[in-house]
């Protein structure tokens, strides 16, 4: 037995449309968190190899005090790192916001079928990149860690 609301074939094609929307609009979300990745890898990345660069420097006796570009490298990695601990901050409250919009409706019955939310690998690889990133800043500050 079909339920009432869907017997109109236009009704069940713009339940399942708006159904599709939400897929869509989650498949954004991770776009978006994607690009907040790749700045902050970028910043990160950068960060590093500046502060690594002015080490070496000094290291070998080529500038005396390297204080001013070990900093400036430290400053970008702290700021990669803030930037990707708010875009995975904001994409989880997102998605949490969007999971509780498409139960509201579901029981509403203005869409239907079920729709899992699969774990979003773009976090999981956004995560993974946050302890990369809290090592190297550790190793940094304090030299100690992996990349000393």
């Amino acid at each position: 037995m079909t339920d009432p609301i869907f017997e109109d074939s236009s009704t069940e094609l713009s339940a399942r449309r708006t159904g599709m929307s939400f897929q869509r609009t989650r498949m954004s979300a991770d776009r978006t968190l994607m690009s907040v990745i790749r700045t902050s890898l970028s910043l990160i990345s950068f960060g590093f190899t500046i502060y690594q660069f002015f080490e070496k420097l000094k290291q070998s006796a080529v500038i005396e005090h390297g204080g001013a570009g070990r900093n400036f490298g430290v400053a970008l990695v702290a700021v990669g790192i803030t930037m990707l601990v708010l875009g995975i901050l904001y994409h989880i409250q997102f998605m949490l916001g969007l999971r509780a919009e498409r139960n509201e409706m579901g029981r509403a019955g203005l869409i239907h079928g079920e729709s899992k939310f699969p774990p979003s690998l773009t976090l999981v690889t956004a995560v993974v990149l946050l302890i990369i990133g809290i090592a190297a800043i550790t190793s940094m500050v304090f030299r100690v860690g992996p990349f000393n």
